[in-house]
């Protein structure tokens, strides 16, 4: 059996081919995305679950070697791993945001795939995450059909998120390639996000087209250009109907993080002053929340940056703003904001004003957001977001005859303004934002396996 797999960087989903059309599998209580979210008892336990209980061995002695150290780890600190102390999906969002401080939890490890500069273990480590989600989504779809899946082509953005170019591309490709091997799938081939997409519209098509595609994702946002209609359906090769592609590291997860620097972040301190005059660094209030970006995780909550946090309590004029921020470096708050601005940036979409609640320690903050207040928050992502479709549009030369907007974010009525004034004249259409890249690639796993 063969699916379309969509590993994606909120939501993963999956589907196969029933009579002659793509249908969705349900992955987690009879929905069909499973967010990308993994909880475990500590970072080692990753490593020692696969191995474990889902008799998945290490690729090479570089994944012997982090298999080692994790289990030597959790000995260490005594824990004694169960099957089912690692969770995924929304139970393991719902355990992080009820205990965010006693647990390792990841977001998104999508988001990391194609960072340069990491050494060996790093890579066999997000190597491990892919593989044990994929791994369990694996055996849910496998469950759900009574049937073995042995084959996949899974989607992949034009540009992963990485700054090293076509390396960063070959190496997050790489890792995904490995992962789903070690899952459990033999054939594996890859198609672009956005062309996937771009096959299911194809699907209700009756006449020749030309068609911009614009997927906006969780972590990325591609355009790909193409030439589309009854001619192009089922054929194996469509290099020729492929005009143009653009790409780059902007999603639904940069507009929910503005969205929370702008909106949620003075209130612990952005904006606030030292005891010198000086503004609070910026940095302290931003990395928390990049929870896409490693290096920025990593710097906010190493225990070099406790005492600097400490130091800034001393020295602000607002220490009420630095003790939140205290708390979220102490309870690893940083996804809870985010997903607090994910929530008002849903609201949003239909509502002009929205109350965003937050439990603390000592105190509940709540924080009144605005719909203009919005569209001035998401300004930056949206300018690079309009730049990449001027960017498709200009590489082939061509205007299309009508603009595709799927993902996610596609639905954000901001977005959807700002795509529509690029192209003004051009018919702006949706299909299911969140399923037309898995039916897309269960339509091109069929054209790769049958």
């Amino acid at each position: 059996m063969f699916i379309g797999f969509d590993y994606g960087t909120s939501n993963c989903s999956v589907a196969h081919m029933l009579n002659d059309a793509p249908q969705l599998i349900a992955l987690e209580n009879g929905q069909h995305y499973l967010p990308s979210t993994l909880a475990a008892p500590t970072r080692d336990s990753v490593s020692e679950y696969l191995f474990r209980y889902c008799q998945i061995e290490p690729a090479d002695a570089v994944g012997q070697q982090l298999l080692r150290r994790a289990m030597a780890a959790n000995r260490e600190e005594g824990i004694e791993l169960k099957k089912e102390d690692l969770l995924f999906g929304q139970a393991a969002l719902e355990l992080y945001l009820a205990h965010p401080q006693d647990l390792y939890y990841v977001k998104s490890p999508k988001s990391f795939l194609g960072a340069m500069g990491l050494h060996d273990v790093q890579l066999r480590f997000f190597e491990d995450l892919v593989c044990a989600m994929m791994a369990n989504i694996k055996h849910t779809a496998e469950q759900q059909c009574q049937q073995t899946i042995t084959d996949a082509v899974i989607g992949r953005p034009i540009n992963f998120q990485g700054s090293g170019g076509a390396d960063s591309n070959q190496q997050a490709e790489q890792i995904l390639r490995r992962a789903a091997q070690r899952a459990g799938f033999k054939q594996i081939e890859f198609q672009f996000e956005p062309v996937a997409a771009g096959l299911e519209y194809e699907a209700s098509l009756t006449t020749e087209q030309t068609v911009l595609v614009v997927d906006i994702g969780g972590g990325t946002t591609d355009c790909s250009l193409l030439r589309m209609g009854p001619n192009w359906r089922d054929a194996a090769d469509r290099s020729a109907s492929l005009l143009a592609h653009s790409g780059q590291r902007v999603g639904g997860n940069d507009l929910d993080i503005y969205l929370a620097f702008h909106q949620l972040m003075p209130h612990f301190g952005l904006g606030s002053l030292l005891d010198s005059g000086l503004e609070m660094p910026m940095k302290q209030l931003w990395n928390p929340l990049a929870i896409n970006d490693l290096s920025a995780q990593s710097e906010f909550y190493g225990q070099r940056n406790l005492a600097e946090l400490k130091l800034l309590l001393k020295e602000s004029q607002e220490p009420q703003k630095l003790k939140r921020l205290l708390e979220v470096y102490y309870d690893t708050l940083g996804y809870s904001l985010v997903r607090r601005a994910e929530e008002a940036k849903i609201a949003l979409s239909n509502t002009p004003n929205y109350r965003s609640s937050m439990a603390l320690e000592n105190e509940s903050l709540s924080v009144e957001m605005l719909f203009d207040d919005m569209v001035q928050a998401l300004d930056v992502p949206k300018q690079q977001i309009t730049k990449l479709v001027q960017e498709a549009v200009t590489q082939a030369d061509t205007t299309p005859d009508v603009v595709f907007m799927t993902g996610g974010s596609a639905r954000s009525p901001v977005l959807r303004q700002a795509v529509a004034e690029v192209l003004p004249q051009v018919p702006l259409v949706s299909g299911n934002d969140f399923g037309s890249v898995t039916a897309g690639l269960a339509r091109w796993a069929r054209v790769c396996f049958e």
